[in-house]
């Protein structure tokens, strides 16, 4: 017998933040938890433009995202 989980949606899905690497303006992103509870992807800061690169990790205990943000290479 196989059991398949549902998708669970994080309560932060819609809101997560993160500080950008250069000018330290807090941001808001989208993070899709269909694609895995680890990703890693460049977005732009809304206030100074400069590429962020995002390291999303998705804590299960907290139902939380945690993000890293680096300076773009």
């Amino acid at each position: 017998m196989r059991c398949v989980m549902p998708a669970m949606k994080p309560d932060n899905t819609d809101t997560p933040s993160f500080t950008c690497s250069y000018c330290g303006e807090i941001n808001t992103t989208f993070v899709d938890p269909s694609q895995g509870k680890t990703q890693e992807y460049i977005e732009d800061c809304q206030v100074c433009c400069r590429p962020n690169e995002l390291s999303v990790s998705y804590v299960y205990r907290n139902r939380e995202f945690l993000i890293q943000a680096r300076p773009s290479q």
